[in-house]
């Protein structure tokens, strides 16, 4: 120091050169230095600051405007490290063979998970999580379980699986069982091919498939309407009816089928369809792995178990993460606007929350406060019931492997109670004698299957066709059924299809792309959001799952991953020691995730917030790979924040 001159002093700096010092430092130094004086406090709390810190740490594009609803980029910032579910609180074991999916209750106390082991295991969500009912469905003829839905009341559990048959077997079913009576079996209806899956039409009512060959390389898929309960009294109820039936060409099918409340009026239209190749095909034997598309027995380019065992993904190195979402100006414009007729939906939701006695605070207030209090996400909108639905499912065009979103919409109709009575056994055998002396005669003719304009009448338009030109290998709805989110392995640019037999090779990328269900557009895309290493004819299923918030998917590289919605950046992965089929959150808790894997493990994560709350220690806990791995917590945050807050 210089003799003569005062001793400099630091907390009388204008608040412009502190600002500009404090943007060399990490939010991890803010809790202390607004320990040094009020100026300095006041400064660490700066908006602009904040702003600073969150698009470098999180990497998020400068032009993405702040979450609607959101006022502070401080909250925003807390937000992501204690609200992102990074902390792995449970791993289960219970499965002793590959996990293949999960799925929440809507009320959140309760989680499906599906196995190849041949059980259907519903957990209670408490911590540590327990088993609350099981069942194993080899007793039924299945090879395995792969899919689980509740209905929307929770008492009902829909669950698909796989029949034990040939390899090139593709036949499935769907069982229903009570919830509220002792896990009871309910029905049983037969779903083909298995990879439709199934899915809840409303509370009591359920949709199926079914497949028949018309002609070579063509076929029909019929959904169809079934009631969840069909122990009936009188052999006259109607328990299942008709909805759709489709022609599929190419040898494509129907597959992956959800539904969707429409937000929308009516403005369908109808696709063209095209005239089917032929071609020839043989099938070989190979090891499955994960939850794999039917149709495999017209696939042609195999590997051997040696080649496939060769595949395995590396060790992986650090700091490897996915390009963030891109989305268009019609989604950030949506974002800030409520989609048409649905104000009224919201004045309900708030009136339903202020009976339950849930106190709506001032953002701006709780992000100020302390991280552990940050606020709680709205719940969905209500989805009226009598409004018309879509039904979204994948098929195909140009080739069998689902390259196609299909959308039809269900127009509100009236569920058929009475079984319509049709011609009885001896109607029948005369009709069939009739049709037999006119093919005799020459005056009957079969349908011509592969002249479509021929036997158009007798099949469903397919009101909507979004073409990704890859393999589609999952869907998600968010949880307002306003977007689609889609997993895909893009096929390679400007390839030539020369059968339909034969599918373009895929990329080892995956693609997500995000789907407008207003309009049908896309609306969102992440190029390579994740890895894949199986090979074109043994892709299988990655599920993925939406929140309010996040997204987040599995992955064949041994994660899941977790983005964040609104500014579309990838927050975490989450390691497992194979496949990672499936991820599901906790509707009512979106900082509760759930991924299962090919290691045959459950893993629970939740956040940083959550597991303090349940008393779990974060120093000696497995955590996924954050984007923030640079900028670690300080351990003491909680109470230098306190210390802040009473300066």
């Amino acid at each position: 120091m210089v003799v003569g001159h005062p001793k400099p002093d630091w907390t009388v700096l204008p608040d412009s050169i502190l600002l500009h010092i404090f943007m060399y430092l990490e939010y991890s130094d803010m809790p202390h230095v607004g320990l040094v004086c009020r100026s300095w406090l006041r400064v660490s709390y700066d908006e602009f600051l904040w702003r600073y810190y969150f698009f470098k740490d999180f990497q998020v594009d400068p032009g993405v405007p702040i979450m609607p609803g959101r006022t502070s980029w401080r909250g925003e910032y807390h937000r992501l490290v204690e609200g992102t579910p990074v902390v792995e609180t449970e791993e289960i074991s219970e499965h002793n063979h590959q996990v293949l999916h999960v799925s929440f209750s809507h009320k959140g106390d309760m989680f499906a998970t599906s196995s190849k082991d041949g059980f259907i295991v519903v957990w209670n969500s408490t911590y540590p999580a327990a088993v609350r009912f099981y069942k194993d469905m080899k007793v039924h003829s299945w090879k395995y379980t792969q899919f689980s839905q509740f209905n929307s009341s929770d008492t009902l559990l829909l669950v698909s699986g796989v029949h034990f048959g040939s390899y090139s077997s593709t036949s499935g079913e769907i069982a229903v069982f009570n919830l509220e009576s002792d896990f009871q079996l309910q029905c049983r209806v037969l779903n083909k091919p298995y990879d439709i899956f199934g899915t809840w039409y409303n509370d009591q009512y359920l949709l199926s498939g079914d497949l028949h060959w018309l002609a070579h390389l063509v076929s029909t898929s019929v959904i169809w309407l079934n009631k969840a309960n069909q122990e009936n009294n009188s052999e006259h109820r109607a328990i299942i009816s008709r909805l759709f039936k489709f022609y599929n060409r190419n040898a494509s099918s129907v597959r992956t089928i959800l539904v969707a409340n429409c937000l929308t009026p009516d403005a369908s239209t109808s696709t063209e369809m095209v005239e089917p190749k032929v071609e020839n095909t043989e099938e070989k034997e190979v090891v499955e792995r994960g939850n794999p598309p039917s149709h495999r027995e017209l696939s042609v380019h195999r590997t051997s178990v040696t080649e496939q065992q060769n595949i395995e993904p590396p060790l992986y190195k650090k700091t490897v993460y996915t390009s963030p979402i891109t989305y268009t100006k019609d989604y950030r414009r949506a974002e800030v606007e409520l989609p048409e007729g649905n104000s009224a939906e919201c004045e309900g939701v708030m009136e339903k929350m202020e009976q339950e006695g849930v106190k709506v605070k001032a953002r701006e207030e709780e992000e100020l406060v302390d991280w552990e209090e940050d606020t709680e996400p709205m719940p969905p909108m209500s989805l009226a019931e009598d409004c018309d639905k879509f039904l979204i499912f994948t098929t195909g065009s140009k080739t069998y492997s689902p390259h196609q979103i299909g959308f039809k919409r269900i127009k509100k109709f009236s569920i058929p109670t009475v079984l319509e009575v049709g011609p009885c056994l001896r109607e029948r055998i005369q009709q069939r004698k009739q049709e037999r002396e006119l093919r005799n005669l020459g005056l009957f003719q079969d349908p011509n299957w592969l002249d479509y304009d021929s036997v158009a009448e007798r099949f469903d338009p397919i009101d909507h066709l979004i073409d990704l030109n890859g393999h589609i290998i999952g869907m998600g709805l968010s949880p307002d059924h306003r977007y689609l989110y889609v997993n895909s392995r893009p096929w390679q640019a400007n390839c030539v299809i020369d059968s339909p037999l034969s599918p373009p090779r895929i990329a080892e990328g995956i693609d997500l792309h995000v789907i407008d269900l207003t309009n049908l557009t896309e609306v969102g895309t992440m190029l390579r959001s994740h890895k894949a290493y199986t090979p074109n004819d043994e892709c299988f299923f990655i599920f993925l799952d939406v929140s309010h918030q996040y997204v987040a998917s599995g992955a064949e590289d041994r994660h899941g991953y977790v983005w964040e919605r609104h500014y579309g950046v990838c927050l975490s992965r989450l390691p497992h020691r194979d496949v990672v089929n499936a991820v599901a959150f906790n509707p009512r808790d979106p900082e509760m995730l759930v991924t299962v894997s090919d290691d045959h493990k459950i893993k629970v994560w939740r956040s940083r917030r959550r597991a303090r709350s349940l008393g779990i220690n974060l120093k000696n806990i497995e955590m996924a790979k954050e984007l923030r791995i640079k900028h670690p917590r300080p351990e003491s945050q909680s109470s230098v924040m306190e210390v802040q807050s009473n300066d």
